[in-house]
């Protein structure tokens, strides 16, 4: 198989950062990318900043690539989405262009003449990944490995609170959104009132482009639903992180709470959502109604797509969807104490030989992954495919602590204060003004 490539499947930043060290090492990349261009994910929320520096979004190979092409690293500052895509990662998949096809969405991969059950002789036959194109027409090509970088975007969290879509959702959908406003284009929100769901970063953002959006149109309502208590972790690490501006994202949101710009609902789980021509009324799971909302903005997380890798071999631990040997250090059920340590190659190994799981995907449902992260991922995984296991086995990163103590899974406890304080160092929970709600 060593005439054949090592497919990866996505072209974002970890999956271009993939192809960039398949170069260095002699092997022959070939990145299928479902959009139409590189990052074409980050696209979809180009206006949100990074709360990572220019530094910490760029990968060491990349950077050995690009630079003879008179290309230069942004030495400092934290850019948007769309800034990350044009200020590297363009130039990235244009230095790559001849290994990176676009509108190739990956809909299987499986091993040649073998379905999942077949053992014998199964490790040495390429992998089969088929692609549709964007005309429809589907093909097959082999690998001699699979990285896959797909990422989690295409499937968002709803905002039923038992993980599955309210009673309602799909109806409401055009009253819906999973991504973060863009205080740019503020049609849709000014003058309206609008209801976040979920914690995090992503709804931070939510609520500090809502509020940018309210100083400029009056009449605007931001209503924050959260299914857990409001506790010393909510709103982030504050001056403990170590990544500043990510602990900043979140003491800005607080901020906005306490001066009442922001109506608070705490212990909130969506059971419903009751749509009618005025608006749509989110249900708790308790009885309590928000008020009516023209929009609702749904931020709960994401998880993997594993549908198309249904015939092939993998073991992933049963409540993060993630590789069973990184999941006791990411799970935030257990704790968000501190950072996580580095994973490579050997963490991230499937039984399926020679098919790794990297970037965002790696983590399964699980928050909080950083570039960083996944730089050292594919830099460790592309070390062992080319046989060099003495750098597949270094850990060249050590990622930065969140200032955030105590676990989310927690926290989500919205009756028991005694539960919130029982993480592996959580404090008690505090309280901050709540929106009012029909009951």
């Amino acid at each position: 198989m060593s005439d054949l490539p090592v497919v990866v499947i996505g072209a974002g930043p970890q999956g271009l950062a993939a192809a960039a060290h398949l170069r260095e090492r002699g092997l022959e990349p070939l990145v299928l990318e479902s959009g139409s261009g590189p990052g074409a994910a980050v696209a979809e929320w180009g206006h949100v900043r990074l709360f990572s520096a220019w530094p910490e979004l760029v990968d060491a190979a990349a950077v050995r690539l690009l630079e003879p092409t008179g290309w230069t690293a942004p030495a400092s500052g934290y850019p948007t989405g769309a800034r990350w895509i044009a200020d590297y990662l363009a130039p990235l998949a244009r230095a790559l262009a001849p290994h990176v096809r676009y509108d190739a969405r990956v809909v299987a991969v499986s091993r040649k003449g073998r379905d999942r059950l077949v053992d014998a002789d199964r490790a040495a036959q390429p992998f089969t990944v088929h692609v549709v194109d964007a005309a429809g027409h589907e093909s097959r090509l082999e690998a001699r490995a699979v990285i896959d970088a797909s990422g989690t975007w295409r499937r968002p969290g709803p905002a039923g609170a038992d993980g599955v879509p309210a009673l309602g959702e799909r109806a409401a959908a055009d009253r819906i959104s999973y991504q973060v406003p863009d205080r740019a284009t503020p049609e849709r929100y000014a003058g309206r009132h609008t209801v976040v769901v979920g914690a995090g970063d992503s709804a931070f953002n939510a609520v500090h482009e809502l509020v940018q959006i309210a100083e400029q149109h009056p009449g605007t309502r931001i209503t924050w639903a959260l299914r857990r208590v409001v506790s010393a972790g909510t709103f982030g690490g504050g001056a403990a992180d170590e990544l500043p501006e990510r602990g900043a994202l979140g003491q800005r949101a607080k901020k906005v709470v306490e001066a009442g710009v922001v109506e608070l609902v705490t212990g909130f789980r969506t059971a419903e959502v009751r749509h009618a021509d005025e608006g749509a009324t989110l249900v708790g799971e308790d009885g309590r109604a928000l008020a009516v909302a023209d929009n609702i903005v749904v931020l709960t997380g994401f998880r993997p797509d594993l549908s198309f890798l249904s015939e092939l071999r993998l073991d992933l631990d049963p409540t993060l969807e993630a590789p069973r040997r990184i999941a006791a250090e990411i799970d935030p059920n257990l704790h968000s104490c501190g950072s996580v340590r580095a994973t490579g190659a050997a963490d991230l190994a499937q039984p399926e030989p020679d098919l790794y799981l990297v970037g965002m995907k790696s983590y399964g449902r699980a928050p909080t992954f950083l570039a960083l992260t996944g730089y050292e991922q594919v830099r460790s995984v592309v070390a062992a495919l080319a046989g060099d296991h003495e750098a597949a086995a270094r850990v060249e990163l050590e990622l930065p602590d969140t200032g955030v103590c105590g676990g989310a899974g927690v926290f989500d406890d919205p009756d028991s204060a005694a539960g919130a304080g029982s993480g592996c160092c959580a404090p008690a929970p505090l309280e901050i003004g709540r929106a009012p709600v029909d009951a």
